[in-house]
């Protein structure tokens, strides 16, 4: 069998649950052995953006918050929604003013990653953001913000001591990382 060749059998599909986020899609299916079962995805109707800013003398900033899905506080790089219409990169640049009040004059793309691929279809992207100026930050209603300045190796320790957790800040603070050490 080819490595794109789906061994999963759709039978029928039933969309579940529909929001102006996210909506759910209960899939019955024969499995790859052959077997009945139900497949139950999550479709994101928005690109998840993430971007690390950084300064020319190492300093990056996190975006500190209480994530409602998890109960608790999280330190992560900016990041937010991007509409799938509008060109990840503008999307990006939006998010960054919004939640830091920065504007960057050189930006690159770090990192492609699916967040969650055994139930959703969330797809992201990660920039960096370089070459940076300080305007005021516009946030969302919905945000309730706290930005932290600090040396990137300063956020590189919190990813390896457990204290940044969100998915997108590890994998960009972890990529950034290797990539200055050459690699």
């Amino acid at each position: 069998m080819q490595e794109s060749e789906n061994p999963w059998k759709t039978i029928e599909s039933k969309k579940i649950y529909d929001n102006a986020w996210i909506d759910l899609t209960e899939h019955k299916v024969i499995n790859p052995a052959g077997g009945d079962g139900i497949y139950g995805v999550v479709h994101f109707k928005n690109l998840a953006i993430g971007i690390i800013p950084i300064d020319e003398k190492g300093n990056i900033w996190l975006v500190g918050q209480y994530r409602y899905p998890l109960n608790e506080y999280s330190w992560e790089i900016p990041e937010g929604g991007g509409d799938l219409q509008v060109d990840p990169l503008e999307s990006a640049k939006r998010e960054l003013l919004e939640e830091t009040g920065l504007k960057a004059e050189k930006w690159s793309e770090l990192l492609i990653m699916h967040l969650s691929n055994s139930v959703s279809d969330e797809k992201s992207i990660l920039f960096l953001a370089e070459n940076l100026t300080q305007f005021e930050a516009e946030p969302e209603e919905t945000e309730q913000l706290v930005i932290k300045k600090l040396p990137f190796e300063n956020a590189y320790q919190m990813v390896m001591q457990g204290e940044i957790t969100d998915s997108m800040s590890v994998a960009g603070i972890m990529k950034l990382k290797l990539m200055r050490e050459g690699f």
